[in-house]
């Protein structure tokens, strides 16, 4: 019989490092298909989190598994640290990740292909590669003796891509003896490195914008597509999603994206005005393709994503519905929904489908310092600045518990790299060098956090 594609090497007695393992972690996880379609009909997340079970017992752990729906299963353990007197640290990841269609890729998406130096497949960088960073680092201290600065919870959640309700907001609610005396997390989408004005210069997600999937739902008067119909629920819907979808929200910047600018200032020696949107853009630009994910960080945004209505072309509907994803800026939820009812206009109803906080943090303490002190001893040329995201984490829900959260996931990239490009994109591929990296770094931050 053939050897699974998923099987490990076997190292014998000699105790792999963290960097030699990491890549072949992270090519069997891509191999697994986990895709979440957000409506329950994916394969789910058992397979990749047995993997993920198997690969910690095997170091010692006794991890815990539960579902919240059959396939939907999250991993969590505890590892002793140091000091247990001390607030525990959550670090967490998911193993879920979008679909992606085979015909539109250069590679098959699941075959975690090694090609021109970079692993290639679904959830390289969202977000299997942290998941195999945390793996090999723990695998590694485990093995030789070491102990993190304090507890550690890992975590590895199910259905972050659907909003986390069946992955870690069903563990807080459910399970939050898990996370007890947790006091900060760290988990995706922060740590990596972009160029800014020929200076390596690393992300730290210290904030992120608060979320609202929404229906706009209009009503009209059913009829005849051949008749005068002055009550057409389609025309009201339409003329609602185009007010939305144009509208310009204003400039808002909070503390995090004016850190940041301000540091992107200093380096590149462009001016900040925070109350001028010109100077706010070139600041902005300056990030390159990181812009994608900061330029959305200056105000609220508004997409619609989903249009719904009748059965046949002659007949008129009696109603008709759009789907909206709203981003709304920390501080602002209330007043972001608002204007949302008041953009969809009378006769449009706005339901709320899902909705969750923003979280907000000053970029300061003991372990922002840790994490800046990680990145400078690999890297100490380079400069480290906070930022918000434009999308959402898990943090959101372990906020529920008072847990503090951070994005770090420490990837020195290559300049020429459209890094954001790679989140739910096509030929999504992270660097194996990076990998490499990323498991010092996050060595040396658990050693002294």
């Amino acid at each position: 019989m053939p050897a699974s594609p998923l099987d490990l090497t076997p190292f014998g007695a000699r105790v792999p490092r963290a960097e030699d393992e990491v890549a072949t972690i992270c090519r069997n996880l891509l191999r697994i298909d986990s895709s979440n379609y957000g409506d329950g009909s994916g394969p789910g997340e058992r397979a990749a989190a047995e993997h993920v079970a198997a690969l910690l017992a095997e170091v010692g752990f006794e991890p815990e598994l539960f579902e919240s729906a059959p396939g939907r299963t999250t991993v969590v353990t505890r590892w002793a640290g140091e000091d247990p007197s001390r607030p525990a640290l959550v670090l967490h990841g998911h193993t879920d990740v979008v679909p992606a269609e085979a015909s539109d890729w250069s590679v098959p998406p699941f075959s975690g292909e090694e090609l021109d130096g970079y692993l290639w497949g679904r959830g390289a960088v969202d977000m299997k590669d942290m998941d195999a960073m945390m793996l090999s680092v723990v695998r590694e201290m485990v093995r030789t003796g070491k102990k993190p600065a304090r507890d550690v919870v890992l975590a590895f959640f199910a259905d972050e891509e659907a909003g986390g309700r069946m992955g870690a907001r069903y563990a807080v609610d459910h399970r939050p003896d898990l996370f007890e005396g947790a006091s900060e997390a760290i988990s995706e989408v922060g740590g990596f490195s972009v160029d800014v004005a020929g200076r390596r210069t690393y992300l730290i997600q210290s904030a992120e914008k608060g979320l609202a999937w929404l229906r706009l739902l209009a009503e009209g008067t059913a009829g005849h597509g051949s008749q005068v119909n002055a009550d057409n629920a389609v025309v009201r819907l339409a003329e609602a999603v185009v007010r939305v979808g144009r509208h310009t929200w204003p400039m808002s910047l909070s503390p995090t994206v004016r850190a940041l600018l301000s540091g992107v200032a200093d380096l590149t020696g462009l001016p900040f005005d925070p109350e001028n949107p010109q100077s706010v853009d070139a600041l902005v630009a300056a990030l390159g393709p990181a812009a994608r994910f900061v330029g959305a960080t200056t105000s609220a945004t508004s997409h619609p994503t989903q249009l719904s209505a009748g059965y046949k072309a002659n007949v008129v509907p009696a109603r008709a519905e759009a789907i909206l994803d709203v981003r709304y800026l920390p501080g602002q939820g209330e007043e972001t929904l608002a204007e949302i009812a008041r953009l969809a206009g009378d006769g449009v109803r706005v339901e709320t489908l899902h909705y969750d906080v923003s979280l907000e943090t000053p970029f300061e303490g003991d372990l922002v310092d840790v994490m800046v002190a990680a990145l400078a001893a690999e890297d100490p040329d380079a400069a480290v600045l906070p930022y918000m995201l434009s999308a959402g984490t898990d943090n959101k829900s372990l906020s529920r518990l008072g847990i503090v959260g951070y994005g770090f996931v420490p990837l020195r990239l290559p300049a020429e790299l459209d890094f954001p490009a790679m989140f739910h994109g096509v030929d999504e591929r992270v660097p194996i060098e990076s990998l490499r990296f990323g498991t010092r770094v996050l060595r040396r931050l658990l050693e002294r956090c």
